[in-house]
């Protein structure tokens, strides 16, 4: 099925997903930490307002892996991120 989104892209999808592909693409981090992770783990961490590091520090491991579009495969990425800027997960 054809969709719209709200910026005017049309695009298809079989699922009920709305993301547009087009504006997904176009948010893509092309460098920094984001850039490591997939589009789902991007979106799932923007959904919670972590935006920065030092944001994403305040959490649990734990905590982040609830957030849907994290999967164990991205704790390593976000792990490594923080350690580079001399930060870890709470514990």
């Amino acid at each position: 099925m054809f969709k719209i989104c709200p910026k005017g892209h049309r695009f298809y999808k079989t699922s009920d997903c709305p993301v547009c592909p087009e504006c997904e693409n176009n948010k893509k981090q092309l460098s920094g930490w984001k850039s490591k992770l997939g589009a789902p783990a991007r979106r799932a961490l923007e959904n919670e307002g972590i935006s920065e590091l030092s944001i994403l520090a305040k959490y649990r491991e734990s905590e982040i892996l609830k957030f849907h579009g994290i999967g164990p495969s991205s704790i390593p990425i976000l792990r490594q991120a923080l350690s580079d800027e001399g930060l870890n997960f709470n514990t």
